[in-house]
């Protein structure tokens, strides 16, 4: 009798329901690219599954996201750190919780033969972004302003994420000011490319996760696993698995994307897990973390060159250890 009592409690318990999972919206700065194989994987792998969540992916422009997560119409967002810094200077209660990206990825890229190698030699010339509101637009603003240039001395052209690369490729325009991961794709399919990075002048932040001030008050529990997942994420990219995450998303999100994955485990390398997902800070602490006072320079720079009005304090909208939340 205890043998056939134990049958019957492991039927029983095969035919029990599931646990209902967190269904959570992330909505990511573009479009489905490669650049997000982390994310991709790690929803595919079940490290947010594991920790009670179904996540959906969904796009728009930066500051869309923010003004969805404000709105509390998407749960999480991933955009670009300077964007995030306008729409909390301008009021909206957004909060990152976890800096994902260390260092921020904007670069003005140009054909060689173009003979532009600064912003300086922007004048008279052609130069697309992907938004008016994009993180972009910032970068060329503070750029041109450096070498004593406005908007006024160039021609700006908007062009969507899917689309911005190949005008450059196709002499659409002369610049474009977006991604440094793109001049891996560009030369990728024989082009020569010179780069200016955005970093390298407007100390900034790339993609990161950010929610909704009252998101994280309500449900910290929430964002605590929402975070860790993704940590999980990025550390089992970076763990010898760049290719197998390239794999899984190009199987599942970004078909089109195959013939480039050699460019791509190349950008993967040598830049996203040697310089832009980890520093030192995050050798120490662990990824995620945010420098408070890099956070606070790059909103004072911003300010400084008239982007912003005034900077907000970063202690307000940047939680420092995603690792604290709820804690």
């Amino acid at each position: 009798m205890r043998y056939l009592s134990a049958i019957t409690a492991v039927a029983m318990l095969s035919a029990a329901p599931a646990l209902a999972q967190d269904k959570v919206v992330l909505q990511i700065d573009g479009a489905a690219v490669p650049f997000y194989a982390p994310l991709y994987a790690g929803v595919e792998n079940g490290f947010f599954a594991d920790r009670g969540m179904e996540v959906e992916f969904i796009y728009a422009g930066a500051s869309d996201i923010l003004t969805n997560i404000a709105a509390g119409n998407v749960d999480f967002g991933f955009p670009n750190g300077d964007a995030v810094i306008a729409a909390a200077a301008n009021g909206l209660p957004v909060r990152v919780v976890h800096t994902t990206y260390q260092r921020g990825i904007g670069a003005m890229l140009a054909k060689a033969e173009s003979g532009i190698e600064s912003y300086a030699d922007l004048k008279d010339k052609s130069v697309a972004v992907t938004s008016y509101g994009s993180p972009n637009y910032l970068q060329l603003q503070v750029g041109l302003s450096q070498s004593d240039l406005s908007l006024d001395d160039v021609n700006v052209e908007l062009i969507d994420t899917g689309a911005i690369v190949q005008a450059l490729q196709s002499d659409q325009v002369d610049a474009i000011v977006f991604s440094e991961l793109r001049k891996y794709v560009l030369e990728g399919n024989g082009v020569d490319v010179n780069m200016v990075l955005s970093n390298d002048f407007l100390p900034s932040f790339g993609n990161v996760v950010v929610t909704s001030a009252a998101l994280l008050e309500d449900n910290p529990d929430l964002v605590r696993r929402f975070t860790e997942a993704v940590t999980q994420s990025y550390e089992w990219t970076m763990d010898g698995n760049i290719e197998a995450a390239l794999d899984i998303t190009m199987q599942n999100y970004t078909p089109t994307w195959i013939d480039q994955k050699p460019a791509l485990v190349i950008a993967f390398e040598q830049t996203f897990a040697a310089s832009v997902w980890r520093s030192d800070l995050t050798d120490e602490k662990g990824l995620g973390v945010a420098d408070i006072g890099a956070w606070q320079t790059n909103a004072d720079i911003l300010a400084e060159y008239g982007v912003i009005e005034a900077a907000p304090n970063a202690a307000d909208f940047v939680v420092e250890d995603p690792k604290t939340i709820g804690g």
